[in-house]
């Protein structure tokens, strides 16, 4: 009996040392975050959700209330949407230093992302992936967070900083929880 309670022991505590790692600071994912999309006049009008893939952040927004056309979707630097302008989000998520547009030869921004269509509606319901990002605290979730970003225009993919987008008329706030 006394053999066997060793034997278990034994076992259980190097099943219980090879579990243990150390894991670098900002390593640790979080699986979802959620954010309320908000306009200029202040008012919610959708909800943006971040998942951590294999392939990068899958970004699922639905808005309504927002003018038909093409708009640049963007990830900006800073977690603050203060309408009416959201300049508190700061510029696009760069941590790599690029220039910005997917048909720029030095760039793109790991906030870039492709342009949505709204239809007459005024709602969208869009899913696209930020391949160059993560939701940890060494990159979209750090201790100022990130905000994604609907602008006014298109985004034409080449022109630094912002592509001509014009102005931001809607932010979500992307923070840890």
């Amino acid at each position: 009996m006394k053999k066997g309670w060793l034997i278990f022991t034994g076992f259980l505590s190097i099943v219980m040392i090879s579990g243990c790692q150390t894991l670098p600071v900002g390593s640790m994912s979080k699986p979802s975050v959620s954010a309320q999309v908000m306009n200029s006049a202040g008012e919610i009008i959708g909800e943006a959700v971040f998942t951590e893939t294999k392939k990068g952040v899958k970004i699922h927004v639905t808005a309504e209330k927002l003018e038909p056309g093409t708009k640049a979707i963007h990830i900006h630097e800073t977690g603050k949407c203060d309408p009416p302008d959201f300049k508190s989000a700061g510029g696009h998520f760069n941590p790599t230093g690029k220039e910005h547009g997917f048909h720029n030869p030095k760039g793109f921004h790991a906030g870039d992302l492709p342009n949505i269509k709204v239809p007459q509606s005024g709602k969208v319901d869009v899913t696209t992936v930020a391949p160059g990002v993560k939701l940890r605290t060494d990159s979209l979730l750090d201790a100022d967070g990130s905000a994604l970003i609907i602008h006014e225009k298109a985004d034409d993919y080449k022109t630094d900083p912002a592509g001509n987008a014009g102005n931001r008329i809607a932010c979500a706030s992307i923070q840890e929880a």
